[in-house]
């Protein structure tokens, strides 16, 4: 009995937020579909991705956010884990992934997710750092910086294990993360040199660790959701954005900011955060199912990501987008900049596992 209570609290709570049509994202991507599903998928995004199984008779139900499209690899990973979980339990746990908003803004389902009515979330690193300060270390410039650099931090259970137990104090466990790539400067105009840089005003998340960032580093920048970013690109409110290839490419903002200057400076990752309570309640056999099949999927969404970046860069780059390195010399100065960032967020973090992170990545 209490389990169903459990259940159909959360599932009024789908059906209240699937009905706000202004907690939806604006703009996405439109994914690649199977001829035969182009019909549906005018109707239904999603289409493409409905369960090939009937998920009725389930035992537990894992309801799982995002706010992003199942285009990009890091999050079509929830699928892969509705599917896999599905299997592996014998059709016991059912993986109810809910992209595009469907459960709300980050802002909102955070919320949702503390009190259990939503009980898992791929997280984006930028808003995570609001649950927990030291899971801003990986929005720190030239720390956590890359593909490799990401697999190694992943896998070192000391440094992961740390960053994971940190948003226990929240009621959540840091479960695994997948991506979005890397982080560069998508602008109006061409940025060659941090002289070119220092004339573009860039859109930057909703996170104090991006704002510390940009003050630091003396660029103009405006915080602006992410809704906002199409029109005020397009009126000249912003020419230039804070983000990556990927999303970029396949969100079309490559249609008004032609080019792209590869700063590398921070790997977007969506942070799987989960419930730790409701975790609890799960029968020791699906808690290990469940964590099997995360550790799994992420990391074949990471390695899924990096090979997503290239296509997406070339298919810019066929389109006329050009796309500019950042020299050593001002990435050097970048990280030179970047001494009050690694100082205020280092007393926030922790200090020594800042440097220990640091040390261990080769930074």
């Amino acid at each position: 009995m209490k389990r169903m209570s459990m259940l159909l609290g959360g599932l009024l709570l789908v059906a209240a937020l699937v009905g706000c049509p202004g907690e939806k994202k604006r703009e996405e991507a439109a994914p690649a579909q199977p001829a035969g599903a182009a019909k549906a998928a005018k109707q239904d995004p999603l289409a493409a991705w409905q369960p090939q199984f009937d998920p009725s008779g389930a035992e537990y139900t894992y309801l799982l956010s995002n706010v992003s499209h199942p285009a990009i690899e890091g999050v079509s990973f929830g699928y892969r884990l509705r599917d896999k979980v599905w299997e592996r339990s014998g059709g016991r746990l059912y993986v109810d992934f809910r992209p595009l908003s469907q459960l709300g803004q980050e802002k909102a389902v955070l919320s949702k997710l503390k009190l259990g009515a939503v009980q898992g979330m791929l997280c984006s690193s930028v808003a995570a750092a609001n649950v927990a300060d030291t899971l801003g270390i990986v929005n720190l410039p030239f720390v956590v910086d890359s593909f490799d650099k990401l697999d190694t931090f992943r896998n070192d259970v000391e440094l992961f294990g740390e960053f994971s137990n940190s948003a226990l104090g929240q009621g959540l466990k840091v479960v695994d993360v997948t991506g979005y790539g890397s982080y560069g400067w998508a602008t109006k105009e061409p940025v060659r040199n941090l002289q070119d840089a220092r004339k573009v005003n860039f859109r930057i998340a909703q996170a104090p660790v991006n704002a510390d960032i940009y003050k630091a580093w003396g660029l103009k920048f405006t915080v602006m959701p992410w809704g906002d970013v199409p029109q005020a690109l397009q009126t000249g409110v912003i020419d230039g954005l804070d983000h990556t290839p990927i999303v970029c490419n396949l969100t079309r903002k490559f249609e008004v900011a032609r080019y792209l200057t590869q700063i590398d400076y921070a790997q977007g990752l969506f942070i799987h955060l989960m419930n730790k309570a409701w975790f609890e309640l799960l029968p020791a056999d699906l808690q290990a199912i469940l964590l099997e099949v995360i550790a799994e999927e992420s990391a074949a969404s990471r390695a899924l990501t990096r090979r997503q970046q290239q296509e997406q860069i070339a298919a810019a780059e066929a389109k006329g987008v050009e796309f500019f390195p950042l020299s050593e010399a001002d990435r050097q100065h970048l990280i030179e900049l970047s001494a009050p960032v690694y100082k205020a967020w280092g007393e926030k973090i922790g200090v020594d596992y800042l440097h220990k992170v640091q040390q261990r990545l080769g930074n």
